[in-house]
C-alpha cells in the first residue's frame, strides 16, 4: 500500500504521527511527510486510523494493484 498526504489540505495537526508514528512525521513546516514507500502491511491499521483522524481530510490510502 501507499499513502499520500495533500499539502494543500495539510495543517499540521500531528494526528496521523500520532496513529502511526513511523510512517508520518510532521516537520518544522507544519506539513506531514510519509517515510515509507511502500507502507508495510504491519501500519495498515495505524494509517486506517490516520485516515480516519485526519481533521483535514488530507490523507490517502491507495492500494497496491
Amino acid at each position: 500500500m501507499r499513502v499520500e498526504v495533500d499539502h494543500d489540505l495539510c495543517e499540521g495537526h500531528s494526528k496521523c504521527e500520532k496513529s502511526a508514528p513511523g510512517v508520518f512525521e510532521v516537520r518544522d513546516d507544519d506539513l506531514s511527510y510519509v517515510l515509507l514507500d511502500p507502507v508495510p502491511e504491519e501500519h495498515r491499521e495505524g494509517v486506517e486510523r490516520a485516515v480516519r483522524v485526519c481533521p483535514r481530510g488530507a490523507i490517502r490510502l491507495i492500494e497496491d494493484a
